[in-house]
Order: C-alpha cells, then structure tokens, then sequence
C-alpha cells in the first residue's frame, strides 16, 4: 500500500476525472458517495466536486445522508447516545434508495428528493424533487454509507486513524466514537470503497494507493 499526498484541488480533479471515465458514464446517471465521519468533511469534498465535473460537462446533484435520517422516534429510541443506533438505524435506508437512488437507475425518471426531513426539528423539509439529467452525476455525502448493499457507481473513503477521529470530533459527538470502531472492523470501509483517502488533517488529504 502507497499514500501519496496530494492537495484538495488536486484530489477534487482527480476524482472528477475517475468519475468522467467509469464505463458508460457519457450515457447514464451515476451515483457517487463520499463516504466518512463528519470530521474527515465528507461533504466539503463532495462540495468540491460540482465545479469540477461541471466544467466536464456533467451537471450535479448534491445529497446529504444528514437529510434522510429515520424519524426521531425511531433513531432515538434506545436514548440519544447509543453508538449501535447511529451505526444500524440513524439512516433511513429505504427512503434514500426510493427517493434518491433508484430513480436514477438506467430507464429510471431521474427525479431526486434531494432532502427528505430536517434532522433538527423532525420535520419533512418539503423541498421539491429535481431532475439530473443522462450524464448527471449524485453527489452523495455522509458516515457510514458502505456495507448497506446502496447501488453506488463509485464510492469514496475518508478515512482517519482513532486517534485522529477523537481528536477532531467535538466533545457533543464522543458518544459516537464507537460506531466507527465497529464500523471499521465489520464494514472495513478502507476495502470495501473503490478509493480511500486519509484525512487525519482534511487540509493535507492523502490518496491510498494498493502497491
């Protein structure tokens, strides 16, 4: 295994360029995630792609797993700080294939709810479904996303040693360190992505390369 720093405008071009030469990607809708804990900035790097892929001629649109929580009810049944939970229940699986991943399926509408409730007051955020076109690219964006069987064109990684991850996740967020330990050791993110990148320091990401 290599790790080769490289800067975030330069892993954004990268990425757009991997992204632009998936096989068929003139032709249909594909769906990317970035996939990482709110410390490595999964959706700044996500963000930081609509440029990009633009300026390649493929329009965009951005989701984030932080709009397609389960209701309240459900997510915080056993307590609002139960690691098991945020690992198995937290995301709402089914509405995020229904409303987002499968319309872009080949044949598929291509209509995408792009938010689905808001994750502070519970409620439904009302926006109104957008169409990517053939070519469009999803930009996806949240923790935890591998390992759930999400049809995903091409999936991304970002990745942080513990200590790392401990180190940058606010005091309020502690109670979840142990979901991405078990995450880590039952998903084992780093393999199952088609691309991991380090970001102990999201401002000096590092491409994980296999020798």
């Amino acid at each position: 295994m290599q790790v080769r720093p490289i800067s975030p405008a330069n892993l954004a071009e990268l990425l757009a360029d991997r992204i632009t030469a998936l096989p068929d990607a003139d032709g249909r809708r594909l769906r990317v995630a970035v996939d990482g804990a709110e410390a490595a900035r999964p959706g700044a790097l996500a963000d930081a792609l609509v440029e990009p892929l633009r300026l390649r001629g493929r329009p965009t649109v951005r989701v984030s797993a932080a709009d397609f929580l389960r209701p309240a009810s459900i997510r915080l049944e056993y307590g609002h700080h139960d690691a098991d939970a945020f690992h198995d229940l937290w995301l709402d699986d089914g509405a995020l294939l229904r409303e987002v991943l499968d319309p872009l399926e080949p044949g598929g509408t291509g209509e995408v709810l792009p938010s689905l409730r808001d994750p502070v007051t519970d409620r439904s955020t009302r926006a109104p479904y957008t169409r990517l076109p053939p070519g469009g690219v999803l930009l996806l964006d949240g923790p935890l996303l591998l390992g759930r069987w999400l049809p995903l064109d091409l999936t991304v990684h970002l990745s942080l040693t513990p200590a790392a991850l401990a180190r940058r996740t606010p005091a309020d967020r502690q109670w979840t360190l142990p979901a991405f330990a078990r995450y880590d050791a039952e998903t084992v993110p780093a393999e199952a992505a088609d691309l991991t990148v380090r970001m102990d320091d999201p401002r000096h990401p590092a491409l994980v390369q296999p020798d």
